[in-house]
C-alpha cells in the first residue's frame, strides 16, 4: 500500500473541495502542510512536501490541485524520495515570458519545470479551466510523461466548478495505487 498526500493549492481547500471530502473520508490521507501567508512561496512549500515525503519509507502518492501540481513538479526536479505517482489536477500555466505588472505581488517568478516526472503521473485538466488553456495543460501532460484525462468543461475542478465529490478524481486515484 502506499501512504496518500495531499498537495493544497495556493489557498486552503474550502471543506466542500473533492481534496478535502477525500481527507474526512478518509482519515489516513495526509495533507502537505501550507505554510502561512499571503504569497506563495514556493521554496517554503517544495521544503514542506520534501519532509512529508521523507518521513516514511513506505512509498507515497501524491494528490496535488492548482499550484500544488508546480509545487510536486519543483520537487520532483531538486529532490527524490518514495514516490509511487502523482494525480495532478488543474495545474496553473505560467507563462515563463511573464514578468510581474506594477499591481501583482511582490512575490518571486516561477519557473515551471518540463522535464519528465521520474515517477506514474495523471494530469487532468478542464477544457474551461480559467489557469490553463486546454492545449496548455496537454503540453504539460507531454513534458512531464503523464497520462492526459480530459474533464471536459470542468472550469478549476474545485467546489466553486461543482467538485466537492469526485467518484472519477478517486477512481484516477484507486490506479496510481
Amino acid at each position: 500500500m502506499a501512504r496518500i498526500l495531499l498537495v493544497p493549492g495556493r489557498s486552503a481547500a474550502s471543506p466542500d473541495h473533492w481534496q478535502s471530502r477525500w481527507a474526512a473520508a478518509n482519515p489516513e490521507y495526509q495533507w502537505v502542510p501550507r505554510p502561512s501567508g499571503p504569497l506563495f512561496d514556493l521554496d517554503l512549500r517544495v521544503a514542506a512536501l520534501h519532509r512529508a515525503i521523507t518521513a516514511s519509507r513506505e512509498p507515497a502518492v501524491l494528490v496535488a490541485h492548482s499550484a500544488g501540481c508546480v509545487t510536486t513538479v519543483v520537487w520532483a526536479v531538486r529532490h527524490a524520495g518514495p514516490v509511487r505517482g502523482a494525480l495532478l489536477v488543474a495545474p496553473p500555466y505560467i507563462d515563463p515570458e511573464w514578468t510581474p505588472g506594477p499591481d501583482d505581488p511582490d512575490e518571486p517568478a516561477i519557473d515551471v519545470p518540463r522535464t519528465a516526472l521520474p515517477f506514474p503521473a495523471i494530469l487532468v485538466a478542464s477544457r474551461t479551466d480559467p489557469y490553463a488553456e486546454f492545449e496548455e495543460s496537454r503540453e504539460y501532460a507531454e513534458d512531464w510523461g503523464a497520462q492526459l484525462i480530459d474533464a471536459g468543461d470542468a472550469g478549476h475542478v474545485n467546489s466553486s466548478s461543482g467538485y466537492g465529490p469526485w467518484p472519477a478524481g478517486e477512481q484516477l486515484l484507486k490506479n496510481l495505487l
